[in-house]
């Protein structure tokens, strides 16, 4: 579980500053998803951001919680203590795959793999191993020689959520995964994203502008000007429909 508590982060502009996110209180629980709308500039990003750990906020706590319910504090760590949580306890999915171009998708894997932390364990036939259970997971199990040039977009961005959750992450940040994507695409990553939350126990925060996925959510909360206006689960907002 993480969850963001009376969270505020600010940008300097000039002699001012800008207000990004503004006491913001958020709670992605285990095993569920939950979206983040809103318009453009409204504090998506940075709010998923400071989830991530990429930026520590001005004030306020971002606690991770594991299985075994241990928390800890992200907003009070060092920025290579930060680091570290980041390498082993979180995964990020961003807009763009950003996949190294002459890696095939097990090495993918396999790199990230390397870099998250001894829970995930060394030897190379179990990171082997691990790597195509992932990619069988995410549907690619025969495309684990191919390079991203081979690869649509829908499968790069498959390869790019098998990436993240590779060193078994307690928590998985999503950015506007179907951006790139048509309809059809879209719908199934959200698909694969809620199945392997599900199944895995993941806390998943995602930002999306796309309702027309909000089923694949357990919980939807739109931000505006830094601020969550409305917290609201799916079958809350199905009953209001």
């Amino acid at each position: 579980m993480i969850t963001l508590d009376d969270v505020t982060l600010t940008f300097p502009d000039g002699d001012r500053r800008v207000t990004a996110v503004d006491h913001v209180s958020l709670t992605a629980r285990a095993g569920e998803v939950t979206g983040i709308t809103g318009p453009s500039g409204s504090g998506k990003s940075s709010i998923l951001a400071v989830a991530a750990t990429l930026i520590r906020p001005d004030s306020g706590h971002v606690h991770l919680t594991d299985a075994a319910g241990a928390r800890v504090d992200a907003a009070a760590m060092s920025r290579d203590e930060a680091t570290a949580l980041r390498r082993e306890r979180i995964g990020i999915v961003f807009q763009q795959s950003n996949l190294l171009p002459a890696l095939t998708a097990r090495e993918q894997l396999l790199v990230m793999a390397h870099l998250g932390g001894p829970r995930v364990g060394r030897r190379a036939a179990e990171l082997r191993r691990r790597a195509d259970d992932l990619l069988d997971a995410v549907g690619l199990a025969g495309h684990a020689d191919k390079r991203p040039a081979q690869l649509s977009g829908g499968q790069r961005q498959r390869i790019a959520i098998a990436r993240a959750l590779v060193h078994e992450p307690a928590v998985l940040v999503v950015d506007e995964p179907t951006s790139a994507l048509d309809q059809e695409r879209g719908a199934a990553i959200m698909a694969l994203i809620a199945q392997l939350t599900h199944e895995r126990g993941t806390a998943t925060m995602l930002v999306t502008h796309d309702l027309v996925h909000r089923d694949a959510l357990d919980s939807l909360v739109t931000v505006v000007d830094g601020r969550v206006l409305s917290d609201r689960t799916t079958s809350e907002r199905s009953i209001a429909a």
